[in-house]
């Protein structure tokens, strides 16, 4: 097998979560703005692609270097070892970006790059005609910045969010990465109750759900490189094996997941069925005012309404004081929310314990971390 730079990317304050999944997985790894570099073979990026909850998408690093002219750029991309991962009737479009760089055209460095990959390839195949491009598919991306050239393969083709659950969604549904990092950033454990009073399309409670029987979030879909001759199916195979062997189906789970909207809990429950989990996850039509449980030492997750549309401010700064109100009864409960609203502490009535800035989309929110006491060691007598 061969060793790679491996690229994990990730939306910007995901960072230092997804490196902690790719240390987990066994790989020394460090963090750049937006994405997580280590060093492995193929069966690592089976795995990467597998089992990263957070992560973007998984790429190669195929080249990199310095460019100032197109002629740099075709002559140093044409000779990377680009037979290495392209058999000679791959299908190879070029994407591009260019950030502050005196190659500034990404129409054209994107022509460039290809012409220069084809050059390549009829030479190492000793190809002379045109190429036909009627075999697999090979992402590849040329980004530039500050003068610097990266040149990148795409091995999870969908991004890592579309697990291959999402029947139905609602109007701004969480991105499923986002979800889990939600739950991986709070004091959750398995033994736990797990609430989200917010649950929309049922995301966080199915990314919870996934996380406490230990089921890669890769597990019901497919990646663009299990069709790649130097990917083969046994590296898959392997990778898959050990996705069933580490799942905890048996584990029990108490996670329930609710909604205002009645419509919202059907697509909820629609959902958590097709990832499998539809007896694990309670769903239940309710307002937050109205929530309330005898269990102890529990978690909350919540991404509520923001009130970022006009004419909704008021009603959901209502809400804020309501859910306040509502949860300081839950003594022992740690309560984590996420909101793009600067004031939320002021209508929540109380400080957060911490704050952690994280980008919904292109929203930027807080995540606000209301920490509860420590349970007992025992959890099964609560």
């Amino acid at each position: 097998m061969s060793t790679y730079t491996i690229i994990a990317t990730t939306a910007m304050g995901l960072e230092a979560i997804a490196a902690k999944e790719v240390r987990n997985l066994g790989y020394e790894c460090k963090t750049e703005n937006g994405r997580v570099l280590f060093r492995g073979d193929e069966k690592a990026i089976a795995r990467a692609n597998l089992w990263l909850r957070t992560a973007d998408r998984i790429k190669i690093r195929v080249g990199r270097f310095k460019a100032f002219t197109f002629d740099e750029l075709f002559e140093q991309t044409k000779a990377l070892s680009w037979e290495q991962f392209l058999p000679v009737d791959a299908e190879f479009p070029v994407q591009g970006k260019s950030v502050k760089s005196k190659l500034y055209s990404v129409p054209d460095c994107q022509a460039i790059v290809k012409k220069a990959i084809v050059e390549r390839l009829k030479k190492a195949y000793h190809h002379p005609s045109w190429l036909e491009e009627n075999g697999a598919l090979f992402k590849i991306e040329v980004a530039i910045h500050k003068d610097e050239v990266e040149l990148l393969l795409d091995t999870s083709g969908s991004g890592l969010h579309k697990r291959g659950y999402r029947a139905g969604q609602g109007e701004a549904p969480l991105k499923e990465t986002l979800a889990a990092a939600l739950v991986l950033l709070t004091n959750w454990t398995p033994d736990r109750p797990f609430i989200d009073p917010f649950c929309g399309s049922g995301t966080i409670p199915i990314e919870a759900a996934l996380i406490g029987q230990n089921i890669a979030p890769g597990f019901n879909r497919s990646f663009v490189s299990e069709t790649w001759p130097w990917m083969n199916a046994a590296i898959w195979d392997d990778a898959r094996t050990e996705v069933e062997d580490l799942a905890e189906y048996d584990r029990e789970l108490d996670i329930v997941g609710t909604d205002i909207d009645h419509r919202m809990i059907d697509i909820s429950k629609q959902n958590a069925y097709e990832a499998g989990l539809g007896e694990m996850i309670q769903f239940k039509q309710m307002q937050v005012k109205d929530l309330h449980t005898t269990k102890q030492y529990g978690v909350i997750v919540g991404n509520p309404p923001y009130g970022e549309r006009l004419g909704e401010k008021a009603e959901v700064e209502a809400m804020y004081r309501d859910m306040g109100r509502t949860f300081a009864k839950l003594e022992t409960w740690s309560i984590y929310i996420l909101t793009s609203h600067r004031q939320f502490e002021t209508f929540y009535g109380k400080p957060a314990t911490k704050k952690r800035k994280l980008f919904n989309g292109f929203i930027r929110t807080d995540y606000y971390q209301y920490w509860g006491p420590k349970p007992p060691k025992d959890m099964r007598s609560y």
